[in-house]
C-alpha cells in the first residue's frame, strides 16, 4: 500500500524531469534524478525533499502554463487545451506532493 501512495510521486517527478530534459535544464534534471532516487532513503528528510521538489514542480508546470497560453493567445491560436493539460499535470504534482502526508508513507519514512 505503501509503494501506491509513492507511485504518483514517481510519476510526477518522471514527468517533471522530461519537461526539464526537454527544456536543455540538465543541472535542474539532476536535481530531479536524485530526488527520485531519494524515494528510497527510508528518512523522514527525504521524503521532505521529495514534497518540496514535487511543490516546486507544481509552480513550473503553472509558471509553464502561464507562457505557453499566453503565447497561445497573443497568437490567436486555441489554448484550452493546452491550458486544461498543463493545469492538470499541475494539480496531479501537486496532490502527489500531499500524498506523501499520508500516515502509512510517513510511518515507512520515519522508521528509517
Amino acid at each position: 500500500m505503501t509503494f501506491a501512495l509513492l507511485l504518483p510521486a514517481l510519476l510526477g517527478l518522471v514527468l517533471l524531469g522530461a519537461h526539464l530534459m526537454r527544456a536543455g535544464h540538465d543541472a535542474l534534471l539532476a536535481g530531479v534524478i536524485f530526488t527520485a532516487l531519494l524515494a528510497g532513503v527510508r528518512m523522514p528528510w527525504s521524503r521532505r525533499i521529495i514534497q518540496g521538489v514535487l511543490v516546486l514542480g507544481a509552480l513550473e508546470w503553472l509558471w509553464t502554463l502561464i507562457v505557453l497560453a499566453g503565447a497561445r493567445m497573443d497568437a490567436g491560436m486555441p489554448y484550452a487545451r493546452l491550458a486544461l493539460i498543463l493545469g492538470t499535470v499541475a494539480a496531479g504534482t501537486g496532490l502527489a506532493a500531499a500524498l506523501l502526508e499520508n500516515h502509512r508513507v510517513r510511518r515507512f519514512y520515519d522508521r528509517g
